[in-house]
């Protein structure tokens, strides 16, 4: 209900039919005043994958078909059709509370060497 009945969380300008495209959120970036080598609406999907990875609370899959990529193995992905739901529903709701707690103070450590818990 929240997306209409087309499904796209960000749908495109000219056309709900479509997704938003990677270009938009860029220039949205350029516009709140990051430099294309300090973010990317790529960098988002890579920095999640990264952090979700890193915490060890969450199977490689499940993280996987969170980000829609398909399975590099043919034979694994032609069987392999789980969608990880429940594992995935828990995933994203510890990323949006690890996101508040950014964004509402938490204390950042710098990488190497910083772990999320």
């Amino acid at each position: 209900s929240i997306t209409g009945s087309l499904g796209f969380v960000f749908p495109s300008m000219r056309s709900r039919l479509r997704p938003m495209s990677e270009n938009t959120l860029n220039s949205a970036l350029r516009r709140l005043g990051y430099a294309s080598n300090e973010m990317t609406a790529h960098g988002f999907r890579a920095m999640a994958s990264t952090l979700l990875n890193e915490s060890g609370k969450w199977s490689s899959d499940a993280i996987e078909r969170s980000l829609a990529h398909g399975d590099s193995d043919k034979v694994r992905a032609a069987y392999h059709r789980g969608t990880h739901w429940k594992e995935r529903v828990a995933m994203s709701q510890w990323w949006s509370d690890l996101l508040d707690e950014l964004r509402s103070g938490a204390t950042i450590l710098s990488f190497p060497g910083a772990m999320i818990g």
